[in-house]
């Protein structure tokens, strides 16, 4: 299968591979005697915590909030 590289350095692959990684949305790139190698990285929990959050409104500024509280002692 062919793979083309675009003028902005990007790089399309076949639907034949891509469908084989439905979940996939990173790869880590890697070469190896004149090969590039991609490995799908699974989502982290991290990431699936960022989700959430976002479903839920929370914003960073708000986990900062709640973590100063939380270290201050003091009911606010």
């Amino acid at each position: 299968m062919l793979a083309k590289l675009t003028v902005r350095n990007q790089l399309t692959i076949p639907k034949e591979i891509a469908r084989q990684f439905p979940e996939v949305t990173y790869f880590d790139v890697t070469t190896d005697g004149g090969k590039v190698i991609l490995t799908p990285l699974k989502t982290s929990r991290a990431d699936e915590v960022r989700e959430r959050l976002a479903e839920y409104g929370i914003s960073a500024s708000d986990i900062d909030d709640a973590v100063d509280w939380a270290r201050s002692g003091v009911d606010q």
